[in-house]
């Protein structure tokens, strides 16, 4: 699911940074490469498996965040004889580097996932496969796994079909870029296909139910009283990017579910508590959540740019949690869901667009590439789908846990030095066993936190849930990363 994007934007970040490390510590979140993995990737690196076919010549490029080393997937768009679309997708291949059982393969399984910091990222495979050879650079020829996804004028898929392919990204741009070039009338046809293409499959989206989160990075800046909070908003190129990821996705999981062997991310309807937890918080937010409008609606009606609407997006994340992976595989008795659906965006997909930071894509990329081939899927990836769900689980179990602990740090660095001070709040959550304490949420600064009342134990001193009330910060601790408040 899209994860809360915290980085640290400060003349003098030492203080915080060293609270992140040491929390690294406390999380036994190792950066570091054991010997034997570095040696393997090196050797990996300079023999990978290539594949014959040679798609040199199309001139991708690719979009990624500035400074970003890391780059899985480059696209190339053009028109289709006689109407529509064809999107070229290439997916770094990271299986024609990583062996089935060696070094890599074993470290990446314990990692799991890249997770992400404000200062800084510890990555799934080591930097000289992420950053250097395995990852689709400008100017330097890579295996990859190369889609073409023709659509009709109005955006639906007409054909998918994958193969393995050597390729080479013409230039690299960043969303910033693309979005000016768009908006400033001067996009050559790529990107001016990017943004036709990215808001035609948005419309598909909307008309099918679904919804993909614009959710906003916050950026903790120091100022002269301390830490503020503030957020970059995604531009609407980040959207149609995005849309071409969740494009390929889609047409993978129909390729898999066809095929009857493969990998799904799945996510089941958020229950109705979830709704009415997010409308309190919309509440303490100044969010107009009419009632009757739906929740995609109200997403598609917020502004990015404005720092309540980015507070609130970034807790609609909350709606998403219940997502995992479901493997199936007919021809040893293991059925596919009786509902593949991921209900955020309405329709069955699979994730296989960021094998570079993702353990789960590089196994559903392979099934893909087999099936599309009319091969065998290798064992090894056959094997894999056994385990791969619960290794997921896992790490997304970590990566939740390193989320709330460096959302935890933050917040608590946001509000030191400001304790005994009175803030409005609206009580979103209450605690059922002890009703007298709960969950409330700030409108400025947008930090959701521990409340209770000061005789919690005594009968009838429940919150009240939903309704606004003043609270007095108690304790701001970043060295416990503890935030709590006081009800008045």
């Amino acid at each position: 699911m899209p994860r809360r994007k915290l980085r640290v934007k400060a003349a003098d970040s030492a203080r915080i940074n060293e609270e992140l490390a040491e929390l690294r510590a406390l999380l036994e979140i190792r950066a570091e490469w054991p010997d034997a993995v570095l040696a393997e990737a090196e050797e990996a690196a300079g023999s990978p498996r290539m594949p014959e076919y040679d798609a040199t010549d199309l001139p991708l490029f690719t979009v990624d965040p500035p400074g970003s080393r890391d780059l899985d997937q480059a696209m190339h768009l053009t028109h289709r004889p006689g109407g529509g679309y064809r999107v070229h997708y290439a997916i770094a291949d990271v299986a024609a580097f990583v062996r089935p059982g060696g070094a890599v393969d074993e470290e990446a399984r314990r990692r799991v996932q890249t997770l992400y910091f404000p200062d800084r990222r510890v990555p799934l495979h080591p930097a000289r496969l992420s950053e250097d050879a395995a990852s689709l650079l400008p100017g330097e020829v890579r295996p990859a796994l190369l889609w073409q996804l023709d659509l009709d004028a109005d955006g639906a898929v007409v054909l998918a079909d994958l193969r393995r392919a050597a390729v080479r990204s013409h230039r690299r741009l960043d969303h910033a870029a693309v979005q000016r070039a768009v908006d400033a009338g001067g996009a050559d046809e790529q990107l001016g296909l990017l943004a036709t293409v990215g808001r035609l499959r948005e419309e598909r989206e909307r008309a099918r139910g679904g919804i993909s989160l614009p959710v906003p990075e916050q950026e903790i800046e120091e100022t002269p009283r301390g830490y503020a909070l503030g957020y970059r908003a995604p531009t609407p190129a980040d959207g149609w990017n995005a849309q071409i990821s969740l494009l390929t996705g889609l047409a993978a999981a129909e390729l898999m579910l066809d095929a009857g062997v493969g990998l799904l991310r799945t996510l089941p309807a958020a229950p109705p508590a979830a709704h009415e937890r997010l409308r309190r918080t919309a509440r303490a937010l100044d969010v107009d959540w009419p009632d009757g409008l739906p929740y995609p609606d109200l997403v598609r009606s917020l502004d990015p740019e404005r720092p309540l609407h980015a507070a609130f997006l970034n807790e609609c994340t909350g709606l998403l949690r219940g997502a995992g992976y479901h493997a199936f595989d007919a021809g040893r008795g293991v059925p596919a869901p009786a509902d593949p659906v991921h209900a955020a965006l309405a329709a069955p997909y699979a994730h296989c667009t960021a094998p570079l930071r993702r353990l789960a894509d590089r196994f559903a990329q392979e099934v893909c590439a087999a099936v599309a081939a009319g091969e065998r899927v290798p064992d090894w990836a056959r094997e894999a789908l056994t385990t791969v769900p619960g290794l997921m689980a896992g790490g997304e179990r970590r990566a939740a846990e390193v989320e709330r602990a460096c959302v935890d740090l933050v917040e608590a660095e946001l509000l030191a030095g400001r304790v005994g001070e009175e803030f409005r709040a609206v009580v979103i959550d209450v605690d059922e066993k002890r009703p007298g304490r709960g969950t409330v949420q700030l409108r400025e600064p947008a930090v959701r936190a521990r409340c209770e009342r000061p005789d919690d134990a005594s009968p009838g001193t429940a919150l009240p849930l939903g309704a606004r009330i003043t609270a007095r910060l108690a304790t701001a601790d970043p060295t416990t990363r503890t935030v709590r408040f006081v009800a008045l």
